[in-house]
């Protein structure tokens, strides 16, 4: 699990695609703490680490993972966001984080407002659903809060976030352009409660649920 706080920004040394499935990433150190075997979360996705050093951290990257992510558009040079995952007397500073991405978005607009930059995002409906405005969303595995939420016939939504100086600079938002990709994870608890709620329902008549054993 991870809180969405990003620890630091690393740089793709070596690319993963298929039949190179290897994702090579150097940071600015201080992760001499980081094992074979411990999770990271690069742009939000968990990934296991293969090889770990003070400077630089290997990850494998299987084709489901390369499918689902922005993972497999990433190029050498470009920066990423990462998190080490929480220990159990970690803080959680922004959300309970999965690291397991639902679907990408992209970026439609960018407007600044004084020190806050707004972010315009359209996400498809298996992450629309779970979004409320002052909820939260992991966008690139940065804990985001949401301040709209425009739902779509489709059932796709646009979302709208808006973020601090900080978060500009020490994530890989400050790069974002319009049609940027990103990956997305949904508030973990909506899903669940929709997951434990959802054998319990049934439809009332023009559509209303109706708890079992309600009258109407």
């Amino acid at each position: 699990m991870f809180s969405g706080i990003v620890s630091m920004l690393g740089t793709v040394e070596a690319t993963a695609a298929p039949g190179m499935e290897r994702l090579v990433i150097s940071h600015e150190g201080g992760w001499s703490e980081l094992r074979p075997g411990d999770s990271v979360a690069v742009n939000g996705c968990c990934l296991t680490a293969i090889d770990a050093s003070d400077i630089s951290v290997s990850v494998e990257v299987i084709p489901e993972t390369l499918r689902r992510t922005t993972l497999g558009s990433l190029a050498k040079g470009q920066r990423v966001n990462l998190e080490a995952a929480l220990q159990l007397q970690s803080a959680v500073g922004g959300h309970l984080v999965s690291g397991h991405i639902d679907s990408t978005g992209e970026v439609l607009d960018i407007r600044s407002e004084s020190n806050a930059v707004w972010l315009r995002i359209a996400v498809p409906s298996d992450v629309g659903r779970y979004c409320v405005p002052q909820g939260s969303v992991a966008v690139d595995g940065c804990s985001l809060t949401l301040v709209s939420v425009q739902d779509l016939a489709d059932g796709s939504a646009v979302i709208e976030v808006s973020l601090i100086p900080h978060t500009m600079a020490v994530t890989i938002a400050g790069g974002y352009r319009r049609g940027s990709l990103v990956n997305l994870e949904a508030d973990q608890v909506a899903k669940l409660v929709e997951r434990l709620v959802a054998p319990h329902r049934r439809t009332a008549p023009f559509g209303c649920p109706v708890a079992p054993g309600a009258g109407g």
